[in-house]
């Protein structure tokens, strides 16, 4: 997938409005981020810690852990070597997470 169809994607998702993240595009649900675009190659999908672990060990390829301070907090995501049906299920996953209440 590319930027231009994680957009769609993410647009499509209700209440989902796109922000500039420190210069590079965000998506978020009720003000929370749930991913980040921060080059042409990568997404960072913010989801739950076990979700990532689980992500991580099944799909080792494309994805790695993003710390931030000493928490794990997003899946980093290759969008070159990723399927289109994994990155979709993580992102609404992520959408999820961030706009429940």
């Amino acid at each position: 997938m590319n930027h231009s169809a994680i957009r769609k994607f993410c647009l499509a998702l209700p209440g989902t409005v796109e922000q500039d993240h420190h210069g590079f595009p965000s998506f978020r649900v009720k003000t929370k981020i749930f991913v980040t675009l921060p080059d042409e190659s990568h997404a960072n999908v913010m989801l739950h810690e076990d979700d990532i672990r689980a992500a991580l060990e099944s799909h080792p390829g494309p994805c790695e852990g993003q710390m931030w301070g000493k928490k794990l907090a997003a899946l980093r995501v290759d969008l070159t070597k990723v399927k289109k049906a994994d990155l979709e299920g993580w992102l609404s996953d992520a959408w999820e997470r961030r706009a429940e209440p």
